[in-house]
């Protein structure tokens, strides 16, 4: 028996509660009252209140699952468990209302067939059905049909799958649902809709790995009940208190509602347990008193095989000595006539006889065999009908166990639910408190509002005098924002000099240490210049004590300038020529400019020509260059 069954038993005697409870705030002066079945639910169909229930669940799990995977932001796996719970209620729906096959020998219905029929009216179904049939691991229909769900969804088809179905209902479901299915009314289209949602969830099922063959799961309510009782005990709202305190009476009473009606079912599997154990106890018997007749039927059987033998024996013994009486007779069939008549047709008749027996024996023979075989049938069939027996048992008890442990969680909750139903009305003794208080701060507040209406007008007029003030700003905002434009820009222009200022420092520095070696080699000649001005200085009172012979030489020097001149025309070199110092062979820049030497002609940096010397073509001192300077210093210390 499926459990669809059982529920439409258990639903003749009790109405399933809804879920889903609206809850409705209580006058203020009447206490909650507890919730009453409608009687005009209780003369509705019992495959009516099944269908709702299961529609009412299915909105259940559905919504449980969109909002679950919208929490997590991730994808859902085998592990998790509103969605073996949607497959789990998915195969209820299916299987609700499903034909039984006629025969004792075949299987019962399964949607199996249902889903492959799919493939005629949307061949992109084909592949899934193709690759769940090349499943060697999957031997029932039931586990195969659980894999071409599973895939339909990791497609996300499975509600334009569904569609179909209930749009060609009529010849495709026909054949295998009773009129009062589930998936042949309205609620089929009701969850052909719901399962649109299911697109926007997306699923990773290993299914090669998984056991597809196991018997029917049972819904889970629990995960679907109000249980957060736990609330902040202090609350200002008094109509907020209130709406708590009915959803909490509408879900006690839901709870209570849902433990009569699980107790009930709970009650009617064991009587259905029993019942399959006594008809288990009776077919036990029934088998062993079939195997005994079998075997009385063998005995039978043989004894009739051993007692035809006898009789053939018997009667081939009467044929022969039938056939030596009728050649005796014929001897004496001429003195005899009238007499072998009369044994002739004794013995015809006797043969006749003898005849018939032997058929009606064959007859019995063939009746005994062929009971053999019906017994031997039926004692298979009540072997496979035992083992399916068992099997039903042991899944009652499984189903039992988690009713039992469904029954105690609620038992815990209802007590949680006891305990935060005194806290709330502990609760509304003390809102009650407030509302007193509330009343007089209401009247105090009414004599503030005269107050704040008179202030309201006043801000009425400031806020007409800051709108206009806000239509300034607004107006310099817009200023404001063209200038900050205008600074972006700018900025931009800034980064780019910026990032070729960097550059240029990069280069500066490397010249400022450049700089620093030759003010090394500064400090050293400075050493060497005051050494030599000092020599200079000793060399004047020399020149001093010479300037008698000046005059001598003076004819000498007018000659020499001559000479020299003509040398520093033909020696004085060309700016375009020279891109190096000629004595540090440094290249030349902006920071380091060209300078000729007046002595030499060549060219140099400010560095390495960094001196000044009276020379006899000028008058005055003139730049000459470091290797000129030492040249004429001791020229002029020899002379």
């Amino acid at each position: 028996m499926s459990l669809q069954e059982e529920l439409a038993n258990a639903s003749k005697t009790e109405e399933w509660p809804s879920p889903v409870i609206a809850p409705k705030e209580p006058p203020k002066d009447e206490k909650p009252k507890p919730v009453i079945i409608n009687p005009r639910y209780q003369k509705r169909d019992p495959k009516t209140i099944e269908r709702c229930n299961l529609l009412n669940v299915c909105k259940l799990i559905i919504k449980e699952l969109i909002d679950s995977s919208l929490a997590h932001g991730r994808m859902l796996d085998d592990d998790h468990v509103p969605l073996q719970q949607f497959f789990v209620v998915l195969e209820h729906v299916l299987r609700n209302g499903l034909k039984p096959k006629k025969g004792i020998l075949r299987d019962k219905h399964e949607f199996w067939a249902v889903l492959e029929k799919i493939e005629k009216y949307a061949p992109e179904a084909g592949e899934i059905t193709t690759s769940v049939r090349d499943m060697s691991d999957i031997k029932s229909p039931l586990g195969r049909a659980r894999c071409w769900i599973r895939l339909a969804l990791m497609q996300k088809k499975l509600a334009d799958y569904f569609k179909l179905v209930i749009e060609h209902k009529d010849p495709l479901l026909s054949e295998f649902y009773e009129p009062g299915a589930f998936l042949m009314e309205e609620e089929g289209m009701v969850l052909a809709g719901l399962l649109v949602g299911l697109n926007v969830i997306d699923c990773n099922m290993c299914i090669k790995g998984e056991d597809l063959d196991q018997p029917m799961g049972v819904i889970d309510f629990s995960l679907y009940l109000k249980g957060n009782f736990n609330n902040s005990a202090e609350e200002d709202d008094n109509s907020h208190g209130n709406a708590k305190m009915a959803t909490i009476l509408d879900q006690k009473n839901y709870l209570e509602e849902l433990n009569r009606h699980l107790n009930a079912t709970v009650a009617n599997l064991q009587q259905k347990l029993e019942q399959f154990q006594t008809t288990n106890a009776l077919m036990k018997e029934d088998l062993a008193i079939a195997k005994n007749q079998i075997l009385m039927l063998q005995e039978q059987n043989e004894a009739l095989q051993s007692e035809n033998n006898g009789l053939l024996l018997n009667h081939d013994k009467q044929i022969e000595a039938t056939k030596q009486d009728i050649a005796t007779e014929r001897q004496t069939y001429e003195t005899n006539r009238a007499g072998l008549d009369s044994m002739y047709s004794e013995v015809k008749q006797k043969l006749e006889e003898e005849t018939q027996l032997r058929l009606d024996v064959e007859k019995e023979l063939q009746l005994q065999i062929s009971m053999k075989m019906e017994m031997e049938m039926a004692s298979r069939l009540l072997e496979k009908d035992i083992h399916e027996k068992q099997d039903t048992v042991i899944s009652l008890r499984k189903q039992i166990d988690d009713i039992k442990g469904i029954n105690l969680e609620l038992y815990q909750k209802l007590q949680t639910c006891e305990g935060s139903l005194k806290h709330k009305t502990e609760m509304v003794g003390r809102l009650e408190e407030k509302t007193n208080q509330l009343i007089n701060t209401m009247t105090e507040m009414e004599n503030r509002l005269k107050q704040f209406q008179s202030d309201k007008q006043a801000a009425e007029e400031t806020a007409r005098k800051l709108g206009q003030m806000l239509a300034d700003k607004d107006a310099k905002r817009s200023a404001l924002e063209t200038d900050l434009k205008i600074e972006r820009e700018w900025r931009a222009t800034l980064q780019k000099t910026l990032e070729a200022e960097k550059e240029k420092c990069s280069q500066y520095h490397l010249e400022l240490q450049q700089l620093k070696d030759v003010k090394k080699e500064y400090n050293q000649l400075k050493s060497q210049y005051q050494s030599i001005q000092e020599m200079c200085q000793d060399q004047e009172r020399a020149l001093a004590e010479l300037g008698s012979q000046l005059g001598d030489s003076k004819m000498k020097v007018e000659n020499m300038k001559e000479s020299q001149l003509v040398v520093k025309e033909a020696q004085w070199m060309d700016d375009t020529e020279s891109k190096h110092c000629k004595k540090c062979e440094k290249e030349f820049s902006i920071s380091r400019r060209k300078h000729h030497c007046r002595n030499c002609g060549y060219i140099y940096c400010n560095e390495c020509s960094d001196n000044k010397m009276s020379l006899p073509s000028s008058s005055k001192p003139v730049r000459v260059c470091d290797d000129c300077q030492t040249f004429l210093l001791q020229r002029f210390s020899a002379t």
